[in-house]
């Protein structure tokens, strides 16, 4: 019988690449005896186990992982999921080996810096989205239009601009090109927190009717689920969009290489996606993600086999 096993917390340190989990990778060298090392060995051979790294906060990662879940467990693969609270420690873990598989990088742009440092021992199975964008976003009763508005209006914000965690790609864009291309660094202070906290700011806010600036991204359900609308950025310090990628390991193709042609396979429609991260997030949420996952499935019953095509 499968066993679904969850990981809490950060267990990789930013920097290592060690993370402590209860069995090794879906598969070793091809002439290391399977049983030994816990692993289902020889290339081109089928996965035992596959282990799924993702920050639980940021919805794209956590409905994919949800998702992948779902499928391999249908194959009779079993999953290790391993939740990480932030980027860094995370890709530091797959090029290590020490996660297989992560399932939603914004490898492009976001983090390029991460790819810079580690891609060379990462694959990269391909971009499962097409035009992913980070954004500065406020409420839409708020009066500007454009990053650019920013400057000369601190006083509407409280000379506060909401981020998310402080590792976070989107984060560290804010900091080192947002907030200087614009001259917001002596009106304005990043607040750096988590999502969950930058979401609850955006809450309280839109529902007193006050304004608030807050950095998002697409695809996010919180665009569709809050009153808010993009602000321009005309000097593109926001950079271009991205695909959003599956990262493997080195070696994950070879030593599993059924998953790999499965999750080279995946690809998603905005309408597809919304609806699957607004059944995880929204309509089921924590405790309940694999019958949100049952739900997207019963409503796209050719997914499963474009994943085979």
């Amino acid at each position: 019988m499968n066993k679904h096993l969850t990981t809490r917390g950060a267990r990789l340190a930013a920097g290592l690449a060690a993370v402590a989990l209860t069995a090794t990778a879906c598969g070793g060298d091809s002439d290391t005896d399977a049983s030994a090392a816990g692993s289902t060995a020889s290339e081109g051979a089928a996965c035992e186990s596959v282990n799924l790294g993702f920050i639980p906060s940021w919805t794209d990662g956590l409905s994919l992982a949800h998702l992948w879940d779902h499928v391999l467990q249908e194959q009779g693969i079993e999953v290790e999921m391993t939740e990480i609270s932030d980027a860094a420690p995370l890709y530091a873990g797959l090029a290590g080996g020490d996660v297989d598989v992560y399932p939603s990088a914004w490898s492009e742009v976001t983090h390029a810096a991460y790819m810079d440092e580690y891609g060379d021992q990462i694959e990269d199975l391909g971009a499962w989205y097409d035009g992913a964008v980070l954004t500065f976003a406020v409420p839409e009763y708020t009066d500007i239009d454009s990053i650019a508005d920013l400057a000369g209006n601190a006083e509407m914000f409280d000379g506060r601009i909401i981020g998310i965690e402080p590792g976070a790609g989107l984060t560290k864009t804010t900091k080192e090109s947002v907030i200087p291309t614009y001259g917001l660094g002596e009106e304005y202070t990043l607040v750096e927190s988590s999502t969950t906290a930058m979401l609850a700011e955006l809450q309280a806010a839109t529902e007193a009717n006050e304004d608030i600036v807050v950095t998002l991204w697409r695809p996010f359900w919180a665009n569709s689920e809050f009153p808010v609308k993009d602000l321009a950025d005309p000097e593109g310090a926001l950079g271009d969009a991205e695909g959003l990628h599956t990262l493997a390991r080195t070696g994950f193709s070879e030593d599993c290489s059924d998953v790999a042609a499965m999750m080279e396979n995946l690809t998603l429609t905005d309408e597809q996606y919304g609806s699957l991260e607004n059944l995880v997030v929204n309509e089921y949420g924590e405790g309940r993600y694999g019958e949100a996952v049952d739900a997207w499935i019963e409503q796209n019953p050719d997914f499963m086999e474009s994943l085979q095509s």
